[in-house]
């Protein structure tokens, strides 16, 4: 199997709080579902994985590659994207948010018109670039917020809670896009409460609850159960 994501021995504490991943893995190309009542460790999980935070002991390979150090952290940190709760969006047009990030990566002309163009049609909103970002319904940002993800096209593609709150016409949207991702070789890990979403998208369940991977008995084991 090609693993793009493994976590050894992870631990991190803050706060009182512990997170403790003995063993976990991530395919290269699946869409993992991250489970688990309010405080079990899900939001801080993503960040570690979008290595926005630094495990206290323990190992993170990530493509093959031991993460080490800041500089390390810095370069792998463009092969992933995370996608917040409450995704912020520039006061600005809808092309000027996509385009923000391409720029960073001296992505421009025509080039940089054609990735925005793509993902807006994928998220089903053609026609939408001179809009203005902040006067855009809740469901609609919510897929601008994806689509300044995937024009970066990442390896891996974490989001907290990404669909709640969606309306009855979004979500199909929204989960329909989610869905296409790993064919385009895209891993993604969504963290949410929705227990029927592993089965709409056919991903895999990651289930946490104080910190720890469980199992569907409730007994902490580092493992994951696959959903058919």
């Amino acid at each position: 199997m090609n693993f793009l994501v493994t976590l050894n021995n992870l631990r991190f504490r803050r706060d009182g709080f512990s997170l403790l991943i003995d063993h976990l893995e991530l395919e290269s190309g699946k869409v993992y579902l991250l489970q688990g009542p309010n405080g079990a460790g899900k939001s801080t999980l993503l960040h570690l994985l979008g290595l926005l935070l630094h495990p206290d002991q323990g190992e993170l390979c990530f493509a093959g590659h031991v993460v080490n150090g800041k500089a390390d952290r810095q370069r792998l940190r463009r092969q992933i994207t995370l996608v917040e709760q409450n995704p912020y969006l520039f006061d600005t047009s809808v092309y000027q948010n996509l385009a923000f990030g391409l720029r960073l990566r001296d992505v421009r002309g025509d080039l940089q018109r054609r990735r925005i163009s793509q993902a807006l049609r994928a998220v089903d909103l053609e026609g939408f670039e001179n809009r203005r970002a902040q006067a855009l319904s809740g469901g609609e940002s919510r897929r601008v917020a994806l689509a300044r993800a995937l024009v970066l096209r990442p390896q891996l593609l974490l989001l907290d809670e990404p669909t709640a709150g969606l309306d009855r016409e979004t979500l199909p949207v929204f989960e329909r896009c989610l869905a296409e991702l790993p064919g385009q070789g895209t891993t993604v890990v969504i963290a949410g409460h929705d227990s029927d979403q592993s089965r709409r998208l056919g991903g895999m369940v990651i289930k946490l609850d104080q910190g720890k991977l469980v199992p569907e008995s409730g007994e902490p084991a580092p493992q994951l159960k696959e959903t058919f």
